[in-house]
């Protein structure tokens, strides 16, 4: 993988969209410039859970401002993730096709559990090296991840469906600011926390952190009315719940300290903070900047250094399916090989690295049974948590992982570029060729890509000395004339079959 020495990340979350770009010097980042807009796609998601679209054009307008300040930048640099209302809108696939038109870039929409990682990751990095045991609590605009960790690495990871945004739509959408109202908000978050408060009371961590802009608001309040610099302790919270009563309404919402891009959100992310107090019985919080988007920095640098959470991840799914690791190396060799002959300088890294941990997961559906284990595969890589891959990654190694067996025409629906028509026949036929689960010289084997066709070359003699692969690579064939592409076998002699 290419390496950059500045990189971007793009946070699109349900209050705001941020943009960060920072330089790499011995690996730390420092900023090279920021933007952020308050576009509250979060207040646009209705009853139907689908987007406005007034919403939707606020997030475009954004992107394509962010756009131009990325034009110049290599696709490998920049990374964009989509947080909670991206994941849970009905038409967000819609809103995604116009948002990286727009952006210039793909964007990754991740799952709540990968959120919280890369939060963990990108407030670690801002914390002094440490080895106890930390609380950080983000509260986003349609979500709040919890995560208890030490050093750089995450041990617990929660996202519960509580925000800022939300919560003030949910409780406060009259503007009127009341005490019902606030306990009202205070319960439902009391309610969502109760699920996690053994793992996560004081006796499994020894400090608190808070991150985003919740909390820092928060923070600076409490410092404009007296308190530490930076700090959220429970007198301070318990003051500003007092004085955001006696405002009365949002719209005359001016505590100190309190900027006004935040203060229509303020409220119901204060319930939420009040709630986390009590429930998980914190009495501090220091809060930092860092959060999501420099997680993603520091997780693309990862990625550049080889040290890839997703790797990580395809290995723990080998450990818990129980995959058998000399035959997923076996089909991975071989689907490798005939990826690169096939494409030659044409070679796609992305790509290549899917096949990859196809190869190395099409087994693990066999935990569950061997009948259609194929689908058993797919549907663990599609429903799983998985650190380090975002949805649409996720959904990718399920096709692949779908496709490995079975017909050809069930893909027509789902298969939309070449490229994974050419992924799917290279891991089928490692697979058909390793089907005896031994080791095999087949070097012989080739596949190209001819205008319309795939050609499959192997040695004829090879061929009629392994009388069952040969019976099943001429099933293979048949079944590829349901497809775009069909597959023509191809001896040395020339002779067709």
């Amino acid at each position: 993988m290419t390496e950059y020495s500045t990189l971007a990340a793009v946070d699109l979350g349900s209050n705001s969209f941020r943009l960060q770009i920072s330089r790499l010097v011995d690996g730390q980042f420092y900023s090279l410039d920021a933007l952020k807009e308050s576009v509250r796609l979060g207040a646009g998601l209705g009853a139907d859970k689908r987007l406005d679209e007034a919403s939707c054009n606020r997030a475009i307008a954004c992107l394509q401002r962010f756009g131009e300040r990325l034009r110049d930048f290599p696709p490998g640099a920049v990374r964009a993730v989509g947080t909670n209302t991206l994941r849970v809108a009905k038409n967000a696939p819609q809103l995604l096709s116009q948002a990286q038109a727009a952006l210039g870039f793909p964007i990754d929409i991740i799952a709540g559990h990968e959120e919280a990682r890369l939060i963990y990751l990108g407030v670690s990095h801002a914390l002094p090296r440490s080895s106890e045991r930390r609380l950080v609590v983000d509260i986003g605009g349609g979500s709040t991840e919890l995560i208890i960790g030490s050093r750089y690495k995450p041990l617990r990871l929660e996202s519960l469906y509580m925000g800022c945004v939300s919560y003030t739509q949910r409780f406060f959408s009259d503007g009127r600011l009341t005490g019902k109202a606030f306990k009202a908000a205070e319960l439902a978050a009391a309610s969502e926390l109760q699920t996690i408060r053994g793992e996560y009371n004081p006796s499994h961590w020894a400090q608190a952190i808070g991150s985003s802009g919740t909390a820092r608001a928060i923070a600076e309040v409490i410092e404009q009315i007296g308190g530490a610099t930076g700090r959220i302790d429970r007198a301070g919270l318990e003051r500003v719940r007092e004085m955001t009563l006696a405002a009365g309404d949002i719209r005359r919402l001016a505590l100190p300290g309190l900027r006004e891009d935040r203060q229509p959100v303020f409220a119901g992310g204060l319930a939420i903070m009040l709630s986390v107090f009590r429930e998980l019985e914190v009495q501090d919080m220091n809060t930092t900047d860092s959060g999501l988007r420099e997680g993603v920095l520091y997780d693309m640098l990862g990625r550049f250094e080889h040290k890839d959470a997703r790797e990580a991840t395809v290995r723990q799914l080998m450990r818990r399916y129980h995959v058998d690791a000399p035959q997923a190396s076996r089909v991975e060799a071989l689907a490798l090989k005939l990826y690169r002959e096939a494409v030659g300088d044409d070679l796609d890294d992305t790509d290549l690295q899917r096949l990859a941990w196809a190869a190395r997961l099409h087994e693990m559906g066999l935990s569950i049974a061997y009948s259609g284990y194929h689908k058993h595969s797919a549907y663990i890589a599609q429903n799983a948590d998985m650190p380090g891959f975002s949805r649409s990654e996720q959904q990718q190694l399920s096709l692949l992982l779908f496709a490995q067996r079975g017909g050809i025409a069930k893909l027509l629906p789902a298969v939309r570029r070449t490229a994974d028509w050419l992924l799917i026949l290279c891991l089928r036929l490692a697979v058909l060729f390793h089907r005896g689960r031994s080791d095999l010289d087949l070097a012989h084997v080739r596949v190209r890509a001819r205008p319309g066709e795939w050609l499959l070359e192997i040695d004829g003699d090879w061929c009629a000395a392994n009388a069952l692969t040969q019976a099943n690579l001429e099933a293979e064939q048949q079944g590829w004339a349901a497809g775009p592409f069909p597959l023509r076998i191809k001896h040395p002699r020339g002779e067709r079959r």
